[in-house]
């Protein structure tokens, strides 16, 4: 069994990043998402020593064949060619609000940085609010769950978020490294919050 490869670009100078998942090996084939590229890892550096492999939680340097350095940037993904980071633009998350000046409603924006990307991002609906005393989603007394029209600090939210554009984005469940973010607004953490289902989840599952 092999494991999926993933590993978050954070520069491109060289193609820096880190793997998260998997190996990646030199002469390997690797699709880099969001475009798609089929990518051969030519080179391979780790702590600026040459290496003909890269396990999961190396820093490295990639030189690829294939692509151009311009043609990359931060929040890009190199996977394996037959198993692919998701791409969306809307997700469902969990999130603990930390600090906020204002409520949080629909309609809401902030910076969300999530792996080595940095977006920005909009609550799009409110879908439910934690209840502290059971760590569950409060239900009202039919047993549907409670929607808060605004969230206030303190508090921990489900929601779903829509992205300026697409990312690359994985469910907290598959790959924690691609589904935890931090909110900020005004240069603060105002939230920290794990995907629970990306767009394409939620267009299947109609929630």
């Amino acid at each position: 069994y092999q494991r999926r490869v993933r590993e978050a670009v954070v520069s491109t100078q060289s193609t820096g990043g880190k793997v998260i998942s998997g190996e990646c090996r030199k002469n390997q084939s690797l699709t880099i998402m969001p475009n798609k590229t089929v990518v051969q890892v030519a080179e391979i550096q780790i702590d600026d020593m040459d290496s003909d492999i890269a396990e999961s939680g190396d820093n490295v340097k990639l030189k690829l064949r294939n692509i151009e350095e311009e043609d990359i940037s931060p929040g890009f993904v190199l996977c394996s060619t037959d198993n692919h980071c998701k791409i969306a633009d809307r997700f469902l998350a969990k999130i603990q609000l930390v600090e906020l000046r204002n409520i949080i409603a629909p309609g809401f924006n902030c910076i969300m940085h999530i792996h080595s990307s940095v977006t920005e991002v909009m609550f799009e609906e409110l879908v439910g609010l934690m209840d502290k005393k059971t760590g569950k989603k409060m239900v009202d007394k039919q047993g549907k769950p409670v929607k808060p029209r605004c969230a206030k600090e303190r508090e921990v939210i489900f929601a779903k978020l829509q992205l300026a554009s697409p990312i690359c984005i994985e469910s907290f469940d598959q790959f924690p490294q691609l589904g935890r973010f931090t909110l900020r607004d005004e240069g603060k953490t105002i939230a920290v919050g794990v995907v629970l289902k990306t767009s394409n989840q939620l267009a299947s599952q109609n929630n």
